[in-house]
């Protein structure tokens, strides 16, 4: 490494492997979750209208998780283990448990709380590294050092995604009973819970993280903003909360008065919770007692640096569309291109094992994208216009489901997919990591991150709705829904502005 006066020592290629190593391992787990647990549920007796019920326990406990987990990073020292690492280790071992008793599951509830606990421990190893990234590199190293994290993410997800479908070249058995979990499947989350682990333990052992005394050395005083947000939360109005609570209560009595799908009264749940939870932190403040977490995470989501919030905008409508992909891939290439929508069916379980591979395909393109692609563009355009491509490349991706039937032709389509995943993996957070204080980095990511989780959530609980009555037994639609987010996310890139800091990599 090489030092500089007054700055964090500038990384070699090592220690920004050894940095974002863990993150190999965390993506194998988010793959084999993302590829297989819509075949899982099926297998286990679910029909296709309740998946986004069952899938909801993922993007929840990402909402729950990140914000607190950040809190918590941002104030964390454990001696030898540090800031951030703590939180690695924890969250590698629960996610472990999880995968190796997956292929147990004896039912869907089993496999949903599976799902819950599988979700919640990823996300608690997830969160941390984002701020590692910032925490470890000084500002003029934050973009490469999210693109080799990309380029990780995008090798574990290639993976992960692919272990069935070797398993089953390989002469693993690839069907199973009804109400069984197929031995391709059952494998694939021993093994990788097994890697997960072991790329998480690398990171650990590798790295050493920086003392507060260090931090900071490097970054000086940085102004304290605690008693502004405090504040600031102080003087806000009981009011909003009371809106948000209101919110809540009106969506609840619309899915009762139209017969809306039941997962909606989630999507009720949540607004009126946010709203006492403002209350709750208000009160709190005014009360003096604004080290509490919740009104530190309320009174920094509520004040968010302007920048973040452009952000948080695309990044709503850019999850929105890879939810989507992760709920539906599976039904819509089985119905429409291997002909069969029964899950019990060999041509659905081949068509299984082909939707591993085309995830593995855009998870290979957005693992060379990131460190081939991503550069010469941001250097061109600037971060956003270049983001915007990307992810109007991804929006092509999604409408080609809709006109090619060949499965080998849909490879055409995850390229462009994989080309926005690699923009939506690294550009963001390259542009936030370089214009939030080191000291609350765990915390904005954190919240930034709520705007991963929250599409999701709208996603399982309201796409229901609108695809029942709109496209029955035709999921093929959800693509076009898919794409048409993905240019509004786009368009909304474009107004991000150049407050960013200039290109640096």
């Amino acid at each position: 490494m090489e030092m500089r006066q007054g700055r964090k020592p500038r990384q070699g290629w090592a220690g920004l492997w050894n940095i974002s190593f863990g993150f190999f391992g965390i993506q194998i787990g988010f793959a084999l979750q993302n590829a297989n647990m819509s075949r899982v549920f099926q297998s286990l007796g679910s029909s296709i209208d309740d998946l986004p019920a069952l899938w909801v326990a993922a993007p929840l406990t990402g909402l729950l998780v990140q914000p607190i987990v950040g809190h918590l990073s941002d104030r964390t020292w454990l001696g030898r283990l540090g800031r951030r690492r703590p939180y690695f280790l924890t969250g590698a071992l629960l996610a472990t448990i999880a995968l190796l008793w997956m292929p147990e599951s004896n039912g869907l509830l089993m496999a949903a709380l599976l799902l819950w606990m599988l979700d919640a421990s990823l996300n608690i190893s997830m969160e941390p590294f984002r701020a590692f990234v910032g925490d470890m590199l000084d500002r003029d190293q934050h973009t490469a050092g999210y693109a080799v994290q990309t380029a990780f993410i995008g090798a574990g997800a290639v993976v992960g995604s692919l272990f069935p479908y070797v398993l089953d070249h390989l002469g693993v058995a690839n069907t199973a009973a009804a109400g069984s979990i197929p031995d391709t499947v059952r494998y694939s989350f021993w093994v990788g819970g097994i890697a997960l682990f072991a790329a998480v333990l690398w990171t650990v052992v590798t790295t050493r993280e920086y003392s507060p005394e260090e931090h900071a050395a490097f970054h000086g005083e940085e102004p304290a903003e605690d008693a502004a947000s405090s504040a600031a939360l102080a003087g806000r109005s009981l009011l909003g909360g009371v809106r948000w609570i209101a919110a809540g209560a009106i969506v609840a009595a619309a899915v009762w008065n139209w017969a809306l799908e039941k997962e909606v009264y989630l999507l009720a749940a949540l607004l009126a919770a946010y709203g006492l939870a403002s209350l709750l932190a208000i009160r709190l403040a005014r009360a003096g007692r604004s080290a509490s977490m919740l009104a530190g995470i309320v009174g920094d989501f509520a004040g968010m640096p302007p920048l973040m919030k452009r952000l948080a905008f695309v990044q709503f409508f850019s999850w929105s569309a890879l939810f989507i992909m992760w709920i539906n891939t599976t039904p819509v290439v089985a119905q429409y291109h291997f002909g069969s929508a029964d899950p019990a069916s060999a041509a659905y379980q081949e068509a299984g094992n082909w939707v591993g591979v085309l995830f593995s395909v855009y998870n290979g393109v957005a693992a060379i994208a990131a460190l081939a692609l991503l550069p010469v563009l941001s250097s061109r355009l600037g971060k956003a216009r270049a983001h915007a491509l990307c992810l109007a490349a991804g929006a092509l991706g999604f409408g080609g489901f809709l006109v090619l039937r060949d499965p080998d032709a849909l490879v055409i389509c995850e390229i462009g997919i994989g080309i926005a995943w690699a923009s939506i993996l690294a550009m963001p957070y390259a542009i936030l990591a370089s214009s939030l204080p080191q000291r609350k980095l765990g915390i904005y990511m954190g919240l930034f991150n709520v705007f991963v989780v929250l599409p999701q959530l709208l996603v399982a609980t309201v796409m229901g709705s609108i695809m029942k009555p709109l496209f029955p037994d035709e999921p093929i639609w959800t693509m076009a829904f898919a794409a048409a987010t993905l240019l509004v996310a786009a368009a909304a890139s474009l107004r991000i502005g150049e407050g960013e800091q200039p290109p640096l990599l």
